[in-house]
């Protein structure tokens, strides 16, 4: 468990292996849920991402072999994983 402190102002300041560990970069955002008995729920947003982004993203990785459709899919997977983006 981490312990923060708060400062006179009300600011709270996060460690890095939090931030770290929700995959929040500089400039990220975090939700911050008010839940019941004065407890909260902290979640990173994450970015949406479209189709579109994925456009050439096998470029030069191939080496000119051509890949089956698993190939595909397991590249796609890796790259949605990779940019945060879940089945969800």
């Amino acid at each position: 468990m981490t312990t923060l402190t708060v400062t006179a102002r009300g600011q709270v300041t996060f460690r890095k292996d939090v931030l770290r560990h929700l995959g929040v970069q500089p400039g990220g955002r975090i939700h911050l849920d008010l839940l019941p008995d004065g407890r909260a729920q902290l979640t990173a947003e994450r970015e949406k991402r479209s189709f579109r982004e994925l456009h050439g993203f096998l470029k030069d990785r191939t080496n000119g072999a051509r890949l089956s459709l698993d190939d595909i899919a397991e590249a796609i997977a890796e790259g949605g994983a990779a940019a945060g983006v879940t089945d969800e």
